[in-house]
């Protein structure tokens, strides 16, 4: 019983999903703190199984509109893999920190490439009938 369990266990392991995930840190947190912010959601990816990807500091925006007051923040994105647990984990961390304005995470879906492309079709030409000359 516990070998079934090691071979489900590690199925479920390598279904990892592609997220991309956007937050807004307020631009009042300090350099140094943002940074720790930034590693302490990254920690949070790998601790839980995932693999980050790509992060881009997008840097300091004006907001499309206030929230809670402010006008700007730090934009961060992120590109991560995971597991299907893994985004909830994030949000409720993001729901419990004062400091991230708003987040949002979002589930990349693989194209599938099954479909064949239509065959182009030809247009129909149109015999030339000659016009009687009138004389």
């Amino acid at each position: 019983m516990e070998h079934c369990r090691a071979r489900v266990q590690k199925e479920v392991k390598e279904i990892m999903n592609k997220y991309e995930l956007i937050y807004i840190i307020d631009t009042a947190v300090e350099e140094a703190a943002r940074k720790e912010l930034i590693e302490k959601f990254n920690g949070i990816i790998t601790a839980n199984g995932g693999e980050v990807v790509k992060v881009e500091e997008w840097g300091k925006r004006r907001l499309a509109y206030a929230i809670d007051y402010k006008t700007e923040g730090y934009y961060v994105y992120v590109g991560f893999n995971g597991a299907s647990e893994l985004p909830k984990e994030l949000s409720r961390n993001f729901g419990i920190n004062e400091n991230v304005i708003r987040s949002q995470i979002v589930k990349l879906l693989e194209k599938k490439s099954s479909v064949k492309p239509r065959a182009a079709r030809v247009a129909p030409v149109a015999e030339e009938v000659e016009a009687p000359v009138a004389e």
